[in-house]
């Protein structure tokens, strides 16, 4: 017997309530868009570049704050800054990566103030919505960097990618490509030396080149640079760059992965910490970076095994976002822990309404999505969320990290010098010594000057009334 029309009108309302998902927060890993060459530094974001990350912005403006996919709660027009968080290095191209972004995700709203007076005030740029731009204390400079840790101050980091220099990958790329390198001095050459136009060089080579081909329309180079060939520069700098960012065996150099899977857990708590709360905060975390980033987690959660184009260095503009949601009922308060979930998008290059995001499976699995425990204890066996953890793993003893030092073999400050008789002494203290050397030098040499010469010294406040307010010392 088949149940009645009207019970199975309540068992596919009963279904579509259970099926119902609901966004409660968004972090989002975004590259800069176009910009100058590395190799011709300072790097610059240029005008496509602007209309790149413009364009993404709005995109996510129509998926999370305006589109089904909105986020529970989230202002839709006026920015509420407690809702959002927006992060870059100090860096040209990607802080105003951030802030072209932010000009397509929360547009001008025109807003009239009326003061005490009776005045009214209208909003400049018709209500340009001014959103703070925070800096990352690591990443600085990383446009201008030609090699990819150079904006790194990880010790332990920089010495994991030298590694894949000494590898047998690197050292069989770099004989057997010396001919197809050689045969491209002739593009490159107005700004490489030649003994420069190597494998070692892959990146800045094909960054110099790639930047070439989009905006230099009198390259003199169409023998040259083949559609065979164009393509097998790309490829050789994804291989040399997917080297130094990450390696299985030897994951301390996706330092950077790392940074950004603790960045990504600290975030989502608070999302879930303040929801629980009842507050409106952490709603969208956004932070601009390098391809490093993206690579070394790429590799840390297993997504190349998703996609192997996942070891391909992602386009300008590209984008990668992990969304929190739940499909539990939320009448009756925010969803416990054990009905999160999270799931992964990535779109390479600038997301539209024509080309979105597609989801991927993390950590070698085939599901869209993973429950919030799995997903936090995923990142959690390899994020860094504290300074003390970083200053460990990168073996740096001096400076912030001089307050967690413990004098392990891997800092670099603390070795022992073997040609002197006694312990190297490390930069800090070498540097604080120098000072107090130079400083009394340069009192003892200014005693004897003043003493031979008849001077004394005098205070400012009593030569105000002699027209010499600047002059500390007058002779006798």
């Amino acid at each position: 017997m088949q149940p009645p029309i009207a019970a199975l009108s309540l068992l596919s309302l009963a279904a579509s309530s259970q099926a119902a998902e609901t966004i409660l927060g968004v972090y989002m890993f975004h590259r800069h868009g176009d910009r100058t060459p590395k190799s011709l530094a300072p790097t610059n974001l240029t005008t496509l570049g602007y209309e790149q990350v413009y364009t993404s912005g709005q995109y996510y403006r129509s998926r999370y704050l305006t589109g089904s996919s909105k986020i529970r709660g989230i202002n839709e027009d006026l920015v509420k800054l407690s809702q959002l968080s927006v992060t870059a290095p100090v860096d040209n191209v990607l802080q105003s990566s951030a802030m072209g972004f932010l000009q397509g995700f929360y547009p001008p709203v025109q807003s009239v103030q009326i003061l005490a007076s009776g005045d009214k005030v209208s909003a400049p740029m018709d209500g340009y919505q001014l959103i703070p731009v925070n800096t990352l204390a690591t990443g600085a400079g990383s446009e201008d960097a030609g090699w990819l840790q150079d904006a790194t101050t990880c010790f332990n980091a920089k010495t994991s990618s030298n590694n894949y220099f000494t590898s047998s990958e690197y050292t069989t790329l770099l004989n057997s490509t010396k001919s197809f390198y050689s045969s491209l001095i002739p593009v490159v050459n107005g700004t490489f030396n030649e003994k420069d136009v190597t494998y070692k060089n892959a990146y800045i080579v094909y960054d110099l080149i790639n930047v070439a081909e989009i905006h230099n329309s009198s390259i003199n180079s169409s023998q040259i640079l083949t559609n065979s060939t164009l393509f097998q520069i790309r490829t050789l700098a994804d291989g040399h760059e997917w080297g130094l960012a990450y390696n299985e065996t030897d994951q301390m150099r996706s330092i950077s992965g790392m940074q950004l899977a603790g960045e990504i857990l600290t975030y989502m708590n608070r999302t879930i910490t303040s929801g629980k709360a009842g507050l409106s905060s952490n709603k969208f975390g956004i932070q601009f970076g390098a391809y490093a980033t993206f690579f070394s987690f790429f590799g840390l959660t297993s997504l190349q095994k998703a996609n192997p184009d996942f070891m391909g260095v992602p386009d300008y503009a590209s984008s990668m976002a992990l969304e929190l949601f739940t499909n539990a009922d939320l009448s009756g308060g925010y969803p416990s822990n054990d009905d999160l979930q999270v799931r992964f998008l990535f779109h390479n290059g600038t997301a539209t309404n024509t080309s979105e995001p597609v989801v991927y499976p993390l950590f070698g699995g085939n599901a869209d999505a993973v429950s919030w425990s799995d997903f936090s204890n995923g990142l959690g066996k390899f994020a860094v969320s504290t300074t003390e953890d970083w200053c460990h793993k990168c073996g740096n003893s001096t400076g912030t990290c001089a307050a967690y030092a413990t004098g392990g073999s891997n800092n670099p400050s603390t070795t022992s010098n073997n040609s002197g008789n006694g312990q190297h002494m490390s930069a800090a203290i070498g540097g604080v010594i120098g000072a107090f050397v130079t400083l009394a030098v340069v009192l003892g040499t200014l005693l004897a000057i003043m003493l031979l010469g008849g001077f004394r010294l005098v205070s400012k406040k009593n030569l105000a009334g002699r027209g010499t307010p600047e002059t500390a010392a007058v002779k006798a």
